[in-house]
């Protein structure tokens, strides 16, 4: 079984999965910011420990891959060693994973400062489909 559940989460079924796992999160921050869902769900800490679990299993995965990670230390040394190291397919969905993780979290986090600062829903909808969800597409 567990077998079964490890050959399923490829490096493309995490992308998969990583990228329509944060949409309800993302529609929820757009359409309810004022909810207690919104509150419980999005902005606390339980999406980042979703993906964080995520991000976990992929370095493990990568680690079973025998994945050369003080190789990662070479994109200091120029920008063509930056470009070879996201050839590498499990770097970029790690990478893929905690830019996705940061920008949830800045959403949240727009959403947390506009209750505080009684920012208007109309003003914050447009703030967070254009600053933060558009990031993500892009």
């Amino acid at each position: 079984m567990i077998e079964q559940i490890y050959n399923y989460f490829s490096i493309e079924m995490l992308y998969y999965w990583v990228n329509f796992g944060v949409i309800p999160f993302w529609l929820v921050l757009i359409f309810f910011p004022q909810t207690y869902l919104c509150k419980f769900f999005v902005t606390s800490i339980l999406p980042i420990f979703i993906l964080s679990g995520s991000y976990l299993f992929m370095l493990y995965k990568a680690y079973l891959g025998s994945y050369n990670f003080i190789g990662n230390f070479n994109l200091y040394l120029g920008i063509n060693n930056l470009s070879d190291l996201f050839a590498n397919k499990d770097f970029l969905i790690m990478f893929w994973t905690h830019f996705v993780s940061i920008n949830l979290f800045v959403g949240g986090w727009i959403v947390k400062d506009a209750q505080r600062f009684s920012i208007n829903k109309i003003f914050l909808f447009f703030k967070q489909l254009f600053v933060s969800f558009f990031f993500y597409l892009l």
